[in-house]
């Protein structure tokens, strides 16, 4: 199994909007693809200032092949959208894990 994780940090101002569009645009067209399954949308609480929100994006999916298929499909132009809405105020970084058993 591996998480697709994206933190964002973002102006207080955006935050209400980054939401929005995350919820009402971004996940349904994830949703389509089907190549992501279970988002989640976290706020992180440890890096929190009066300035800033910081929020994580999460999804599974069964590997890394898979994750490369939806991101050149979907995911870079998902990417270049959020640019563009947003511009230069909200930044992220990705970060690719696999589930450890035991």
């Amino acid at each position: 199994m591996i998480v697709y994780n994206t933190t964002y940090t973002m102006p207080v101002d955006d935050a209400r909007d980054f939401v929005i569009w995350v919820t009402a645009s971004m996940l349904p067209r994830v949703a389509e693809n089907g190549l992501l399954v279970r988002p989640r949308l976290l706020r992180i609480l440890s890096h929190h200032d009066q300035e800033s929100e910081c929020m994580s994006l999460q999804f599974e999916t069964e590997s890394s092949a898979t994750l490369h298929r939806w991101y050149t499909q979907q995911g870079a132009a998902l990417h270049q959208e959020l640019a563009k809405v947003f511009g230069e105020r909200i930044v992220g970084f990705s970060t690719i894990m696999e589930e450890v058993e035991n």
